[in-house]
């Protein structure tokens, strides 16, 4: 890419300031202006797959959510440090730059540190960065190659697009409250959130998508361009098979509680000492559990022979296949269901999840140095690349950290600047 300001030169990827590992992204410079979840998830998958990620956080706060606590870090000793696991789940990788986007001098520094980036991503209210000049339409003249992405509750354009928007109310607000939680009639019936931030995680694996994208897209045409990414956007797509039932049935979905709309049996069922989910997904697997069971009654009748007689006689079927698991434990459902081909799982406590065998063996758990604590680990990237696979080498920034190095090494600042800056309350 090309240098913008004046009495620079360009410089090649990744500069001897960030002396990384090489990933996939290793060439590009991501400046993360954004805090909390969506933003952060997203360049932190950048990140994994090699990119610079210079993050800029408020001098004496930083990213909101270092103060999401408690849960904190523990140091050796086993006392609480400053950072909450909140901000460790979603900035790994990343170097922390710590600036005062209100001041003028704070203003000039990320002017310089977006004018030598590839892309640029935040997640202001709409039009929050235009009083800063540090908008795309302030950007984008000086910098043609600029790839820009803002992500918001409700996107750029539209009614509702100078409203705040948090996870929280998107999920009701994008429809997926109304089809989570049990049904009406039965006990702890209502709308329920999922149990994390989904609409915010979508919503950086959506944005982490168009970034790449648009890199790709620049590659052919040397031109950078704007990513408008909505929180209610994403969680409208990810209603995916519900959406479009309603679309084309014209009916409105409702909340199942752990039954699947369109396969029948797909739940948890009780087992005389636990739970366990069986999720037969064709005929064929339900003729298998036919022949394991053993039982005459879903055999021989013809309205359960195809999944879509079973979900029309859902209501006949379930109780039959209730009183069958209902007489044994769930270790040996476990074994059978195995031998027959059957999908099954568990429900697992996150703990357990994270005790998996299978999860160790898939790299999820990531022993990272960092300078706070002698026994920090990091959930890790699912993406599996052979030849360039993510990167582990940088733990969640301390609060400016990086600071120096950045301003020295990518903005050529002496020490004398960096000094007045600190005087002045910049950095």
């Amino acid at each position: 890419m090309r240098w913008f300001l004046a009495g620079h030169r360009p410089e090649s990827r990744p500069s001897l300031a960030d002396p990384r590992v090489p990933g996939a992204l290793s060439r590009f410079r991501i400046l993360d202006l954004s805090r909390v979840l969506a933003g952060p998830s997203c360049t932190q998958l950048l990140a994994d797959l090699g990119a610079d990620v210079v993050k800029i956080e408020r001098p004496g706060l930083g990213d909101d959510t270092r103060g999401w606590g408690p849960p904190y870090l523990r140091d050796s000793a086993g006392d609480d440090t400053s950072e909450a696991g909140y901000y460790l789940s979603a900035n790994r990788g990343k170097r922390s730059v710590a600036v005062d986007i209100k001041t003028a001098q704070g203003q000039e520094v990320i002017r310089e540190l977006a004018l030598c980036s590839d892309v640029v991503v935040e997640n202001f209210k709409v039009g929050g960065l235009g009083k800063y000049q540090l908008d795309y339409a302030s950007l984008k003249n000086g910098h043609p190659e600029l790839i820009y992405c803002s992500i918001t509750g409700f996107g750029q354009t539209g009614p509702d697009a100078s409203r705040a928007g948090y996870d929280f109310m998107i999920q009701g607000t994008g429809g997926l409250m109304s089809i989570t939680g049990e049904r009406d009639g039965v006990p702890g019936a209502g709308p329920q959130k999922v149990g994390v931030a989904m609409a915010d995680l979508v919503t950086g694996l959506y944005a982490a998508s168009a970034i790449q994208a648009a890199l790709l897209s620049r590659e052919s045409s040397g031109k950078g361009q704007y990513i408008d990414m909505a929180l209610l956007d994403c969680q409208v797509a990810v209603l995916a098979n519900q959406a479009m039932n309603c679309m084309v049935s014209g009916q409105v979905p409702i909340r199942s509680g752990n039954a699947h709309p369109n396969v029948v049996p797909y739940q948890v069922f009780a087992s005389s000492d636990g739970h366990i989910i069986i999720a037969i997904g064709n005929d064929s697997q339900f003729r298998r559990f036919c022949e394991l069971t053993e039982e005459p009654a879903l055999i021989t009748d013809d309205r359960f022979s195809t999944n879509a007689g079973r979900v029309r006689y859902r209501e006949a079927l379930l109780p039959l296949v209730e009183n069958i698991i209902r007489q044994r434990p769930s270790a040996d459902w476990a074994e059978e269901l195995d031998a027959a081909g059957i999908p099954w799982g568990p429900i697992n406590t996150i703990d357990k999840v994270l005790e998996l065998p299978q999860v160790h063996h898939r790299g999820m758990r990531v022993p990272m140095a960092h300078p706070l604590s002698e026994c920090f680990e990091a959930v890790g990237s699912p993406l599996k690349l052979t030849d360039t696979p993510p990167v582990y080498d940088r733990p969640p920034p301390l609060l400016g950290e990086h600071t120096v190095e950045v301003l020295e090494g990518l903005l050529g600042y002496d020490n004398e600047r960096i000094e007045g800056l600190r005087r002045d309350g910049v950095i």
